[in-house]
């Protein structure tokens, strides 16, 4: 049935036939910070979702960035912007990214950001959960592993739909660092990083390859203390740089933003893409203990369906263990 339009609008357009809403890919944002910000501008551009909504205790800077959002839609694909500090916004998101909580400053390692992070989540994730029960639930916050594990705790959500951004960026960054030795673009460079997001995460030298050649088949020390091209530097850089980038500008939020909005991508258009972000390990490569950390996994539409099991080397599943029981200890010591 038609619509009958009044005033000005009634003067210009005439309505043929009523507007109907087709089921649409609603993605919500917690914490309208320099990361969570980043995501929100990385979805839009890459038009990941068709319906974004953003949720902040804040709410003079959530109106103002929703605005500055708003009057850039002219210039990218039809997306629905929406803010509130009322979580009732965000219901029926298919996805939910939280990027709120205490961020890592200068000198702090995003361990010590653990029960701080853990009391903000006890009131978002509840939240998130009572307005959009089949949501898959995307967290960012550091330190990552341990608030993915805490998340997937608090929601009640079957462990395929609670996701940590864990070590894509981290692969991300290995992988830049990579081409860059090789003067070829990183998207070449077929390497991962694995395990904790952080200062125990694991390069796995033994699967690092171009056009299907293992550097480690021609060279076989890379990655060790005996390789004297030293490419092992390469992980060490990847360990610092979230370090060296708040040195130098105070926070990380770009490339973190890119990486997510991607994951999105692929969850919402049920790609299957492998990526290395944070999921239950328990029982994989010979993990004991219950924690969260980064293996390269497929994402869909349901999230997580497959993790991969890549064929480590001794030295590097002993790697992970340590990453794994590291993990461990600190969730121990979180006061419920």
């Amino acid at each position: 049935m038609a619509t009958t339009f009044d005033g000005t609008k009634g003067i210009l357009m005439a309505s043929v036939a009523a507007r109907k809403e087709y089921p649409h890919a609603k993605i919500s944002v917690v914490g309208v910070g320099q990361v969570g910000m980043a995501c929100a501008f990385s979805i839009m551009l890459q038009h990941a979702a068709s319906e974004l909504c953003l949720v902040d205790v804040q709410e003079d800077k959530l109106k103002g960035e929703m605005l500055d959002l708003q009057h850039g839609l002219s210039f990218v694909k039809k997306i629905t912007i929406k803010a509130d500090t009322d979580y009732a916004v965000t219901a029926g998101s298919k996805i939910c990214i939280v990027t709120a909580g205490s961020r890592q400053r200068e000198g702090e390692t995003r361990l010590d950001l653990v029960q701080k992070n853990v009391n903000i989540f006890k009131h978002i994730i509840p939240e998130l959960v009572k307005y959009s029960p089949d949501t898959i639930l995307l967290i960012v916050s550091n330190p990552v592993d341990v608030l993915t594990y805490v998340a997937w705790k608090i929601s009640g959500l079957p462990r395929n739909r609670v996701i940590g951004s864990g070590t894509n960026l981290d692969s991300s960054r290995f992988r830049f660092l990579l081409g860059e030795r090789l003067g070829i673009a990183p998207s070449s460079c077929h390497g991962w990083i694995i395990g904790e997001h952080g200062d125990t995460s694991v390069a796995v030298w033994s699967g690092v390859n171009v056009a299907g050649t293992r550097l480690i088949d021609v060279n076989p020390h890379i990655g060790t203390d005996k390789d004297p091209e030293d490419w092992n530097s390469i992980h060490h850089q990847v360990i610092s740089s979230a370090y060296e980038i708040i040195k130098l500008k105070g926070y990380t939020s770009w490339a973190i933003g890119v990486s997510v909005s991607t994951l999105c991508s692929s969850m919402l258009r049920d790609t299957h893409n492998v990526f290395a972000v944070s999921v239950f390990c328990k029982g994989l490569h010979g993990i004991e203990n219950d924690v969260c950390l980064s293996l390269p996994s497929t994402l869909g539409e349901s999230g997580v369906t497959e993790v991969m099991l890549q064929q480590l080397q001794a030295d590097e599943k002993e790697r992970l263990w340590k990453s794994a029981k590291q993990m461990q200890e600190t969730i121990e010591s979180i006061k419920w």
